[in-house]
């Protein structure tokens, strides 16, 4: 008994649904554990190339601060591929906040 109520009575309970459940919490899982599986593989081949001295190691980067990308890089056309990856990933931000504004 619950209150003078029997258990019966109460109806349905609801369950929670947990993190894991989401299907969203799961794709933004593996596309975590595949970046860093990706920057694994990418800073074991730089190593073999500078060890072996065939090619230049190039490289940059892209650090998103909410919507506005800030670009490095070794040369330019590096900087270029990162000017158009920051692009990409800015349209992306503002298209699924738009998604969530729509979805409510």
């Amino acid at each position: 008994m619950v209150r003078g109520k029997p258990i019966s009575s109460l109806g349905s309970v609801r369950r929670e649904p947990e993190l894991a459940d989401n299907l969203l919490f799961n794709i933004g899982l593996l596309v975590a554990v595949g970046g860093v599986v990706l920057a694994i593989v990418a800073i074991f081949g730089a190593i073999l190339k500078s060890a072996r001295g065939t090619g230049q190691i190039r490289g940059g980067g892209v650090i998103m601060i909410g919507p506005v990308p800030i670009v490095f890089g070794t040369d330019k056309e590096s900087a270029r591929m990162l000017i158009l990856l920051g692009i990409v990933l800015m349209i992306v931000l503002l298209l699924f906040s738009l998604l969530q504004i729509v979805w409510r």
